[in-house]
């Protein structure tokens, strides 16, 4: 017996039917849009909190800054990554893809790539230290992807492999049998677990890069773990008859990881 999916409207709220020039237009509040605007407004709220607590080594203005560029980059980067990481065979054929949004799809390593890009430009215009931005930021990152795994879960996408658990779902346009509800594992792991996880070990290290090591050595372990249940992505297939793009790209996280975890330099910040 498998779980029956939810079949919840990935449309959270429609905004009318409008005619320009000619064009229809249907403009809607989606829910996994809705995920994007959770995530940033609670970063939003924690990191403005941190701020007001920091004796002057952080103001709102610098953090507006930061969550401006950062969330720029988690977009860009986002979209850019899934095309080149992806989906590049079908840009080389229609290159107008990686214009095209509303057919989908996001990388949360490109996304990540996109981010760093905006902690370069923080740290240059406000002459911080890299890696202590990077830990000022990524005990909140949870709660975006944990948001954006319900938006997935939402749209009935990302769907896992086919299984016999009790827990296995159909999910529409996957076909008649249970697959693993690969979406909300991650929503657990990446999300709930991984906040809990930041949020101890920022109590009990000051060691610079050490916060930012840890987020990368345990979303890359998550995000692999996941993958052995995930459905691969058709067009990629498995690596070694075994590896998914997923794992191949966190695995440079978690060496990184576990090298900012355990150097011996900064250690005081």
């Amino acid at each position: 017996m498998a779980l029956e999916f939810p079949h919840i409207d990935p449309i959270m709220l429609h905004l009318g039917t409008y005619e320009i020039f000619g064009q229809t237009f249907e403009p809607a509040i989606r829910w996994y849009g809705f995920m994007y605007l959770v995530g940033f407004v609670a970063a939003m709220v924690l990191l403005n909190r941190k701020a007001d607590k920091s004796n002057g080594v952080w103001t709102r203005d610098q953090v507006s800054d930061l969550l401006f560029y950062s969330f720029l980059g988690v977009i860009l980067g986002g979209r850019i990554g899934y095309v080149l990481f992806y989906q590049f065979d079908y840009f080389l054929s229609d290159p107008m893809y990686l214009f095209r949004i509303t057919e989908g799809g996001m990388s949360f390593h490109g996304g990540l790539i996109g981010v760093i890009l905006a902690f370069v430009y923080i740290c240059f215009s406000q002459k911080r230290n890299f890696l202590a931005v990077g830990d000022m930021v990524a005990p909140v990152v949870p709660i975006g992807l944990g948001a954006g795994r319900i938006g997935n879960f939402i749209n009935g996408e990302l769907w896992g492999r086919v299984t016999d658990v009790p827990w296995g779902m159909v999910f529409p346009g996957a076909g008649p049998l249970a697959r693993h509800p690969s979406q909300l594992y991650q929503f657990a792991l990446e999300g709930v677990a991984l906040f809990l996880i930041l949020y101890w070990f920022s109590k009990r290290t000051n060691k610079v890069g050490a916060v930012s090591g840890m987020f990368l050595l345990c979303y890359g372990i998550f995000r692999s773990l996941v993958e052995f249940v995930r459905q691969p992505d058709a067009q990629l297939g498995l690596y070694l008859g075994e590896f998914t793009m997923g794992q191949i790209l966190s695995l440079p996280m978690i060496l990184l990881g576990l090298y900012l975890i355990f150097r011996k330099q900064g250690l005081q910040q």
